[in-house]
């Protein structure tokens, strides 16, 4: 009987890593690796976000969450305000600033269980360029401190598009750029919509990338995006 092969997330990950444009793709593992043993312990305390294995970490939160430098490689080389909205436990958040230090990353959640780790977690690992905002997008428009602070707007697995724009929109920059993960179902249907009945304001021209798929054919994922 074959031996059970354990997982090696430098094998899985290299080829998409390089792609991603991640600039130490050995301290990225080393972090990563870290982070596992971390949303381990803490989600026994706290139900935080579903880790069905150790593949299943490496492959549908820390790959999936470098997607978007494969989709948007000339990003990866700018310094950008990065806003993660609906961070949950910290994906793509705490992932894109690892891969990105030119990155900086605000972790956006109304949950304070979930804020309350990503900021744990961050401290943990020496992350220096990441900082967490527990609260509403909605109500944070309203203050001044938000207004217009983010470069760049993402979500991933959390709400649709025409809901996320409208609580968010006095958040990004002039110019800036809204990027949603979704999967290649959601895009279509959601693109339909802002489409054909755009939220007020959204009359953006929003596109869809062409749809990458996850190692070990785990799934298939493009990013809808537009910029203001």
């Amino acid at each position: 009987m074959a031996e059970n092969m354990q997982f090696d997330p430098k094998t899985k990950l290299q080829a998409l890593a390089k792609r991603a444009q991640v600039r130490d793709f050995d301290l990225l593992i080393e972090k990563c690796s870290m982070l596992y043993n971390i949303l381990l312990i803490a989600n026994e305390q706290v139900n935080l976000t579903r880790i069905d294995s150790e593949e299943g970490f490496w492959i549908k939160h820390v790959a999936d969450s470098l997607l978007l430098g494969v989709a948007f490689p000339d990003l990866t080389r700018m310094k950008l305000r990065v806003g993660d909205i609906g961070c949950g436990a910290g994906f793509p958040s705490l992932v894109l600033a690892m891969a990105y230090p030119d990155w900086q990353i605000s972790a956006i959640d109304s949950v304070g269980k979930k804020t309350a780790f990503v900021e744990s977690a961050a401290v943990g690992l020496e992350i220096k360029n990441l900082e967490v905002i527990n609260g509403r997008t909605r109500e944070m428009g309203h203050k001044p401190l938000y207004q217009k602070k983010f470069d760049l707007l993402t979500a991933r697995a959390v709400g649709v598009i025409p809901t996320i724009y409208s609580d968010a929109r006095r958040l990004i920059a002039d110019r800036g750029r809204w990027i949603f993960y979704k999967t290649p179902e959601q895009a279509a249907e959601e693109l339909e919509v802002l489409r054909n009945n755009p939220p007020p304001g959204a009359r953006l021209r929003w596109q869809a990338t062409k749809v990458e798929e996850l190692p070990d054919n785990a799934g298939s994922r493009l990013f809808v995006h537009a910029r203001s």
